[in-house]
């Protein structure tokens, strides 16, 4: 009797790890793929749909097309595991029991969590960008922004893609100075933070390009309420920042099914996870990777991507009764989009944390680390072709490593770090 997988969500980690999976399991291995759509958005997109760099229909695809064949995906809600049980119970009453349980699913936006947000002004002077529908809709009201105060702010952490809401501010500031009224605009940055970003180097590095281009920043801003009537953000300690834009990231949490599932998340619904193995707390047999986990990484697509390699041969090792391998090492990069056809890139782990140098090699990389450049943003905009083709395909990315590689950096900037998963 063949063994089954059972894969909830098909996002970037869902998607890839059953094409690995296939791969590597072969026939013998029954998997499926649970989602609640057919609607597969390509994350990164969505901060170019604001400025027009992007339309709609260019960034969303069918899940079910992204599968390859033998891959059964069922569209359904996920309603809890049972994991002492081994079995994925779906509303409406059905169960799927499993040999090996991914969680896949995601992070939840949760604006109901933030007073006011989503209430009056909502859609008019306060949208997202990490929704499909709200970015479309701010592309309309950003181009009739002539004037006033446009805020940005990130309510708490962790989020999807931690830099961009700073990227958004950087490509507003382009967008605004090629449309000639950047002078009449006042452009803040408001984070939880008690800085612009969570890697001292990398943070004094995104500070120095907020200064640069006359964007405010305001830390240690503790979202307690979103006033759209009144056009004001209001802090737990009573501070209040006005606007007349407000680009709000929503505070994220867990997908809801994992809050519903005994002993499989953490306080706020993330799978608890190994940091090294990828295998869940709940139970020997489940696994997790992506935005649905608790790791203290990224939440991005490219963690999402090197997590790869581990899940799948881990759950390989677990159905030969095999020991799993620590061999996840937090590793994560990002391309941050600053506007006037540049971008910087970052690459860092657990314990090493972003840095200058070259990538992906010391003398032949063509990429620079920390620093702007108009090849890390034409490489930005070729990842997009590669996210479809190679990526959920389950491919690996030619010479790139799913372990951070200490070639080409700058260690004299490494700082001696204590702490982090070991």
């Amino acid at each position: 009797m063949s063994r089954r997988i059972v894969i909830l969500g098909g996002g970037t980690g869902g998607t890839l790890a059953a094409n690995r999976l296939r791969r590597v399991c072969g026939a013998d291995v029954e998997i499926i793929v649970v989602d609640r759509d057919d609607r597969h958005v390509y994350q990164p997109g969505l901060l170019f749909v604001p400025f027009g760099l992007a339309e709609p229909e260019e960034i969303v695809r069918s899940r079910r097309a992204q599968l390859h064949d033998g891959v059964d995906f069922r569209l359904a809600e996920v309603e809890h595991v049972d994991a002492p049980a081994s079995t994925v119970h779906l509303a409406g009453g059905e169960t799927i029991a499993y040999d090996v349980l991914v969680v896949a699913s995601g992070a939840a936006l949760l604006p109901e969590e933030t007073e006011g947000l989503g209430g009056a002004g909502w859609g008019q002077e306060v949208f997202t960008f990490f929704e499909l529908e709200s970015a479309t809709a701010l592309a309309a009201a950003l181009a009739e922004l002539d004037r006033g105060r446009l805020v940005v702010n990130p309510v708490d952490m962790p989020i999807k893609c931690p830099v961009a809401p700073l990227e958004f501010c950087f490509l507003a500031d382009w967008y605004l100075r090629e449309r000639g009224v950047r002078d009449a605009v006042q452009i803040t940055y408001v984070t939880s933070l008690d800085a612009a970003f969570t890697k001292p180097v990398a943070s004094a590095h995104l500070a120095g390009l907020l200064a640069a281009k006359g964007i405010a920043l305001e830390t240690e801003f503790a979202t307690g309420q979103v006033d759209g009537a009144q056009g004001r953000l209001v802090s737990y300690d009573d501070r209040e920042v006005p606007f007349d834009l407000l680009v709000s990231i929503p505070l994220h949490g867990g997908p809801a099914h994992v809050g519903r599932s005994p002993g499989l998340g953490d306080e706020l619904g993330f799978v608890a996870t190994d940091p090294h193995t990828l295998q869940a707390r709940v139970a020997p047999n489940v696994f997790a990777l992506g935005d649905a986990t608790n790791l203290p990484t990224s939440k991005a697509g490219s963690v999402t991507h090197f997590e790869g390699d581990t899940l799948v041969a881990n759950i390989a090792h677990h159905l030969a009764g095999e020991p799993l391998e620590p061999s996840f090492d937090g590793h994560s990069n990002c391309f941050i989009e600053t506007g006037f056809h540049k971008a910087l890139l970052i690459d860092f782990n657990y314990d090493v944390e972003p840095l200058p140098g070259r990538f992906p090699e010391p003398h032949l990389g063509p990429l620079a680390l920390l620093k702007e450049s108009r090849m890390n943003h034409m490489a930005k905009l070729a990842f997009q072709w590669m996210y479809w083709h190679v990526l959920l395909p389950g491919r690996d990315l030619p010479g790139i490593s799913p372990q951070l590689q200490l070639a080409g950096k700058d260690l004299s900037q490494l700082p001696t770090l204590q702490g982090g998963p070991r």
